[in-house]
């Protein structure tokens, strides 16, 4: 079953073009998310409860038109079928005008994580049937592909240390937050340019309070492409891709 909900579009979602950013729109994805999963009592006001969380692990989200300065949007989410248990799940998008127009298609790929146990928890389908899973799928391939590390650059473009200002409720760096900071690696007359349609995030590691990254950058395929590592450079903790 979809679930719905209206937003209008504010100052702190646009650009210096008044059109909605991408990380603007990254935002009410997550906070319909959010409050599809309060309604079934697997959300944020159960964590008491449940002491479980829903963490993201992939974003894909793909603009065919941006909507402005105080536009509403109404955005239209589902949770997608699966045969047997497992480890994560899916979760797809559409974004429309008030004239019904179709402005963007996203999904995303979560994992339902215990906080005590400090581990990932089995998604049972009798979980999963509480969600009323749709077999819509906004994208041609029903699942992401891995994505791995293809940056050539030996030097990185910039080194950022974590503030609490980063920090989400589940105590790592809000998943938003790595975009922002991927976006402080990109050349000058990109980041200045028309915001690219097309975004692609798959998360590796957190990142918490602290801790120092750094951030690669190359051009590749037509892609932009910023990886965030480790001060060492041991651990790949975000690949980011726009085009």
């Amino acid at each position: 079953m979809k679930f719905e909900r209206t937003f209008k579009i504010g100052i702190r979602e646009i650009g210096l073009n008044n059109k909605i950013t991408n990380l603007g729109m990254l935002g009410f994805l997550e906070e319909i998310a959010g409050m599809h999963s309060d309604t079934l009592g697997f959300g944020i006001n159960d964590r008491g409860v449940t002491h479980k969380a829903w963490i993201i692990m992939d974003w894909k989200l793909k603009f065919i038109k941006r909507p402005k300065y105080d536009d509403s949007i109404i955005i239209k989410t589902w949770g997608k079928p699966f045969s047997k248990p497992r480890f994560y799940t899916y979760r797809d998008f559409e974004v429309f005008d008030e004239s019904n127009n179709l402005l963007a298609v996203a999904s995303s790929k979560w994992v339902y994580f215990d906080m005590e146990k400090n581990k990932i928890s089995r998604i049972d389908l009798e979980m999963l049937e509480k969600y009323k899973p749709e077999a819509i799928n906004v994208f041609d391939e029903e699942e992401f592909d891995k994505l791995n590390s293809t940056i050539i650059s030996e030097k990185p473009i910039l080194t950022y240390t974590i503030k609490r200002s980063d920090i989400d409720v589940n105590k790592h760096v809000h998943n938003l937050n790595y975009l922002s900071i991927a976006y402080e690696a990109l050349p000058e007359d990109i980041y200045e340019g028309e915001e690219l349609p097309n975004v692609r995030i798959t998360y590796k590691h957190q990142i918490r309070l602290g801790e120092t990254v750094k951030c690669y950058y190359s051009y590749i395929g037509g892609m932009h492409v910023v990886e965030i590592k480790s001060e060492d450079d041991k651990i790949l903790h975000s690949i980011i891709q726009l085009y």
